[in-house]
């Protein structure tokens, strides 16, 4: 086993089994703060004969809008929603560990960043996930779709467009959408789904910080203007258009300026 944070990163990355993965991110993160691991910000890494990422047989992806209706009314119909943000949280771990192994040559404290995130990321897939048993289900019971990772892919190429379109854009809207399905939550009386969503807002305003800061850092090397920056990229890479209504709140708390935030009101 490497002894190189990004290489196993990268190692972590490829693992299939959800337990294993979760398991062996909250051991890197250990072993790194006990400084067991260094850190090569220059290495290149080769991932040849590596899938990324890797992910279970199940669950089935498929086109977003083949995904079951999230009805409140039934247990399974909640399940099905909460199976969905656990997806999402799987694919956020990967993504905070391609972020670590695939760019180089960046400050010390991006790395750290987003191991922090994987880590966090790893603890609410574990947290919703034994939400899911309790309800006699468990992550891959359900089709997912895969539209977060297919921006992961799309931005391969550019740590700029990286920052932009996957935590500022893709994982932004979760704290536009996490309110207002705990409410639908409270009022179907799962209490419980309603705690474990609290705790991942609160961590996920962290994570689009963790975006906002180092796509600012980017803007500010290449002496680019942050807001036209977003949008040129929104079109270079057709990432989708953010609708509302915005958690204004939570998105300045994650590092929106005033003026982006009233952008968004200008584009929707």
């Amino acid at each position: 086993m490497s002894s190189e944070l990004r290489v196993r990163a990268l190692d972590c990355l490829s693992i299939t089994d959800p337990e294993m993965k979760i398991q062996a991110v909250a051991q890197l993160r250990e072993d790194y703060l006990a400084g067991k691991i260094s850190l090569n910000v220059h290495a290149t890494i080769n991932s040849e004969n590596i899938t990324i990422p890797g992910r279970p047989d199940r669950p089935v992806l498929v086109n977003p809008g083949l995904v079951k209706r999230r009805s409140m009314v039934s247990v399974e119909g909640r399940a099905v929603l909460i199976h969905a943000l656990t997806h999402i949280e799987f694919n956020a771990i990967n993504l905070a560990l391609d972020a670590i192994w695939r760019f180089a040559d960046m400050p010390e404290a991006y790395y750290e960043d987003w191991l922090r995130v994987a880590a966090e990321e790893a603890y609410h897939f574990d947290l919703l996930n034994t939400h899911l048993k309790t309800q006699g289900f468990q992550y891959g019971d359900f089709p997912a779709h895969n539209s977060l990772w297919e921006m992961v892919s799309k931005t391969t190429d550019s740590i700029l467009a990286r920052m932009a379109l996957v935590p500022r854009t893709m994982e932004s809207r979760g704290l536009d959408a996490l309110p207002p399905i705990q409410e639908k939550l409270h009022q179907a009386h799962d209490q419980e789904a309603v705690r474990l969503l609290q705790i991942i807002l609160n961590d996920e305003v962290g994570h689009v910080e963790v975006g906002n800061r180092w796509f600012n850092y980017h803007c500010q090397q290449q002496g680019l203007d942050p807001i036209q920056a977003y949008a040129d990229l929104v079109q270079k890479y057709d990432a989708p258009k953010l609708r509302g209504p915005f958690n204004y709140a939570a998105r300045k708390a994650a590092g929106f300026t005033d003026a982006e935030l009233a952008a968004l009101d200008i584009h929707q």
